[in-house]
């Protein structure tokens, strides 16, 4: 691996954590009620376990839905990486012809009306019952985009985006 992919690497998986941090500690911040709550889970976890590791995280189900609802809101990267197509198609009653450019606005997605009560509100409570997950399955949200070309290091940015938020 040369020096340029290793540091493509090492921002790739920092700077969209930190990004994501800074939007969940302002939402946090916007949102009083919010904060309360998970900081009263977060020290009910300590309290018990005495420390903050994986084991302690994922039994932090508000934690992980006020990051579920901060990626939702705030991708870290809105426009997906675009990807060509490779045959000629239709998408939603638009002609994609072969090798078009085609590029995702996870954005616009996750603020959609038609898959979202109250889209522009902060509200993790959407996620605590829910199935929706970052896998791709569910497109109406895809912050790490979906498939086989999915965001390889999903897992990493979770955790430094979970660890440091509690």
């Amino acid at each position: 691996m040369s020096d340029v992919n290793f540091q493509d690497i090492f921002v790739a998986g920092t700077d969209t954590s930190s990004i994501a941090l800074d939007w969940a500690m302002a939402e946090l911040v916007k949102n009083p009620k919010v904060m309360k709550k998970v900081q009263s889970e977060v020290r009910e976890v300590f309290k018990r376990s005495g420390s903050i590791d994986e084991t302690a995280i994922s039994e932090m189900t508000y934690l992980k839905s006020v990051v579920k609802e901060t990626l939702r809101l705030h991708p870290s990267g809105p426009l997906l990486i675009p990807r060509e197509s490779r045959e000629k198609c239709e998408i939603d009653g638009y002609d994609i012809p072969v090798k078009t450019r085609v590029i995702v606005n996870a954005w616009v997605i996750a603020r959609d009306p038609k898959y979202w009560t109250e889209p522009d509100s902060f509200i993790p409570e959407r996620f605590l019952d829910s199935s929706i997950s970052y896998k791709g399955a569910n497109f109406e949200n895809i912050p790490f985009g979906a498939g086989r070309r999915m965001c390889p290091g999903m897992l990493f940015g979770l955790i430094n985006i979970e660890f440091p938020l509690a």
